[in-house]
């Protein structure tokens, strides 16, 4: 059962599909994951009965929709592969795109919305973030914990960690969320919840729409990490050493 006193993070595994319904309540239930679901509804000025009615709605969903896999249950090297090719691909292609059309809208609206000029710069502050921290995931953290897994199966002891223990990196890696995830809030507020302006063009709304659709990628990508694969993968740790 779903209760006020759960943290965001609890529900959004416990209800897979919660995380979308949390998304359209602005809900941070990825890096603002620790927060209890009653300090996260004061926080966005909602009744915590209403989000605990619609909650429990989304608990009825149709299991067979994809938004609904329950990752908890999901191999970790199949969680893991989810992640890099669903994700991180989305990630680096999106980061490509959005870099070039902000550069357009500017060139094209820059004189008259200033605020643009700060849009750019946040982003590009987010994309200088996100390029290492995907390649310190991707040639370090992902590869030790697929050895745990490969170890777990193959009932060995845990694989060397050149870094003491993936607590290390894991830590590491959440606190470089909360970092990005900031950007992304302040890159909400400057564009006025991506609302674009009554003079603005075809170009001008597809950023906007492409930023915050790669706000809600974030929010999942993140989940997955911080609320699921991290904790699976300290428990692993523990379990073989």
């Amino acid at each position: 059962m779903i209760n006020s006193s759960m943290t965001v993070r609890e529900v959004a595994i416990e209800v897979p599909q919660s995380t979308r319904l949390f998304e359209k309540l602005k809900i941070d239930y990825c890096c603002g994951g620790n927060r209890s679901l009653i300090e996260a509804c004061n926080s966005a000025g909602l009744e915590i009965d209403e989000v605990l009615g619609m909650l429990q709605t989304s608990s009825y969903v149709d299991k067979s929709e994809t938004s609904t896999v329950d990752f908890q249950q999901v191999p970790i090297a199949d969680l893991v592969g989810h992640i890099l090719s669903t994700h991180h691909v989305y990630t680096k292609d999106e980061m490509i795109r959005l870099d070039s059309l902000i550069k357009k809208v500017i060139s094209a609206h820059g004189e008259n919305h200033p605020e643009l000029r700060t849009v750019g710069e946040l982003f590009d502050r987010l994309c200088a973030d996100l390029k290492p921290h995907m390649f310190k995931e991707e040639q370090i953290l992902f590869p030790y914990i697929l050895a745990l897994a490969h170890a777990c199966a193959e009932n060995q002891r845990a694989p060397f960690a050149p870094f003491g223990t993936v607590n290390n990196p894991v830590r590491m890696m959440m606190m470089e969320h909360d970092t990005a995830g900031e950007i992304l809030r302040d890159l909400r507020n400057v564009t006025s919840n991506y609302t674009t302006p009554s003079d603005g063009c075809m170009s001008y709304n597809t950023l906007y729409e492409a930023m915050e659709t790669f706000e809600k990628d974030f929010d999942q990508h993140i989940h997955l990490e911080n609320n699921i694969l991290f904790p699976r993968a300290v428990a692993l740790e523990a379990q073989l050493l």
